[in-house]
């Protein structure tokens, strides 16, 4: 995978502003172009985010009627979900340019998406995990086997808040 590869986020009618907030946080961690989602919830509780470091004015955050509606051809629909016959996310290899899709907090991907889907992935941890947390474990695993190059003496000083001073 290049440096130049692009992820989305696709969510799955979410429900909570929290994990939408901490979502936006994690996509502009790692440098997602796009969140979607779908469902009426989120919108409802929108004015309760948790954006802290202010990404919806950076990642675009859309609300769609279908989160694979308006992708470009090359792009690589991936769900991520505990489902009976999908791929570890330790043996999986992202593609290119792939939406990664998210169930609800109090569901799972619907059927037909999952029929659309190039690929179905699951984190192998006990029980479930928040989506906030799926997703950034996600993202992580995509970053982790990129071949990125990154300065990470440059990343560390640009990265940290302003109080956070340690070295090493």
């Amino acid at each position: 995978m290049s440096k130049n590869s692009i992820s989305m986020i696709g969510l799955c009618n979410p429900k909570s502003p929290t994990n939408v907030g901490a979502v936006m946080r994690a996509a502009g961690c790692y440098q997602a172009s796009e969140v979607r989602f779908t469902g009426t919830r989120f919108a409802q509780a929108a004015k309760y985010h948790t954006d802290t470091k202010d990404m919806a004015g950076k990642i675009d955050l859309r609300q769609m009627e279908s989160l694979t509606g308006e992708l470009d051809q090359d792009t690589k629909i991936v769900c991520v979900e505990l489902a009976e016959g999908a791929t570890p996310l330790p043996q999986f290899q992202h593609p290119e340019k792939a939406i990664y899709i998210f169930g609800p907090e109090d569901g799972s991907i619907p059927q037909q998406v999952v029929d659309k889907a190039d690929a179905v992935v699951y984190v192998p941890t006990i029980g479930c995990m928040n989506l906030a947390a799926t997703v950034n474990v996600l993202l992580y695993d995509r970053l982790a086997k990129s071949n990125q190059e990154i300065d990470h003496a440059e990343r560390v000083i640009q990265s940290r808040d302003v109080n956070n001073r340690l070295k090493v």
